[in-house]
């Protein structure tokens, strides 16, 4: 078989030092993953788990200890704990209803594959998410991407917009740790009859009082027409839930391909979701030592530029691949796990280091990579 196509493709990548692969965690301090609040670290929904009283007696019979449910939600895969605990996530997050998704990837290909219809305008931030793109990419619908939180921008596009509008943004985006202006961009949404579309994806149990995200902190939940919450990120599981009407889970249901043609998650996760969303809601400690390492690094002074985060993620900027990377393996050298960013995952010129904290890093840990990033 001639596979020389894919050598001719490959090298194009290793000239632009760009060439990835898979490594496997070696005792590096963890500042790359995205276990926010060491959940999966720590093994504490598996701890959990083990406490009848958190879980009830419901969670150690039947659907909930399988690890296959056996087919797709419209037939065999449908099961009372998936449904129950979908309506516990939306109680949690101020929602009429919820569906659960495989993963937060299906979750905006979906959604955003069959949400718009042929004659719609989807409007999304330049910086969203591959998943989002992917999704904007199978509709139907005309999409146009807006300058980075940029207002202006979107407004134009709004009054330009035809058919139903969508606009689509994450509130913590997950290059460069900024937040989404939400209530400039549902002003704007409800001036103009347009329906917004929140990716919670890195907010959720880290944003708010009790992690529940951006949009409940602004008390925006009925200005959103759909939220994107995910669970691998600081949930410490798998999976994803979408928010919205009751009217928009009956469509999900009825034409979101990726909900429809999957088989669904099995009991064991679901369950991992619902003791998870038991844990992070009252982790308050977690949450105030990763601002004041979030502080401790901002404030510092650093030969590179630094991107202006209050969230976990990170950003040090050192233009070009071959820097960047070179850059990573003085860190990887010094016992701190932290991974350059390569274009084409972000823009050329803004190749960086994507530092993520997490509530089990400690401050010495923090000092150290701000000695290695003087100079």
């Amino acid at each position: 078989m001639n596979e020389d196509w894919l050598d001719k493709k490959l090298q194009e990548r290793r000239e632009q030092h760009a060439f990835r692969r898979l490594r496997l965690p070696d005792g590096k301090v963890d500042m790359c993953s995205n276990d926010y609040l060491g959940i999966a670290t720590n093994g504490l929904i598996e701890k959990a788990l083990k406490q009848s009283d958190l879980l009830g007696k419901e969670a150690v019979a039947g659907a909930a200890v399988r690890h296959g449910s056996g087919g797709s939600r419209l037939l065999a895969g449908n099961y009372p704990l998936i449904e129950e605990v979908e309506k516990e996530l939306a109680l949690f997050h101020a929602a009429e209803a919820g569906l659960l998704f495989n993963s937060g990837y299906d979750a905006n290909l979906g959604l955003l594959s069959c949400i718009a219809q042929r004659g719609d305008t989807i409007l999304y931030d330049h910086l969203s998410h591959a998943s989002i793109r992917d999704g904007i990419r199978l509709s139907f619908a005309r999409a146009f991407s807006f300058g980075h939180n940029d207002l202006q921008d979107l407004e134009k596009r709004l009054q330009t917009g035809e058919g139903t509008i969508f606009v689509v943004t994450e509130s913590v985006f997950s290059m460069d740790g900024d937040q989404a202006p939400l209530r400039e961009m549902a002003d704007l949404c409800q001036r103009y009859g347009a329906h917004l579309i929140v990716d919670e994806a890195h907010a959720t149990g880290v944003v708010g009082e009790g992690g529940e995200g951006l949009v409940q902190v602004l008390g925006l939940e009925k200005a959103c027409f759909a939220r994107v919450h995910t669970f691998g990120k600081a949930v410490g599981c798998h999976g994803a839930v979408i928010l919205g009407s009751q009217r928009l889970r009956d469509y999900l249901i009825n034409f979101c391909r990726s909900f429809i043609y999957t088989t669904a998650l099995p009991g064991s996760s679901v369950l991992a979701i619902r003791t998870a969303y038991r844990l992070f809601p009252d982790m308050r400690d977690e949450r105030a030592h990763l601002q004041a390492l979030i502080g401790r690094l901002q404030e510092a002074e650093l030969a590179f530029e630094k991107l202006d985060s209050r969230t976990p993620i990170q950003g040090v900027v050192a233009p070009g691949n071959e820097t960047i990377k070179a850059l990573a393996d003085k860190l990887q050298a010094a016992g701190l796990d932290i991974r350059p960013i390569l274009y084409p995952t972000v823009p050329k010129g803004s190749e960086r280091l994507r530092i993520v904290l997490h509530a089990y890093n400690t401050m010495e840990e923090v000092d150290r990579l701000v000695g290695l990033l003087r100079g």
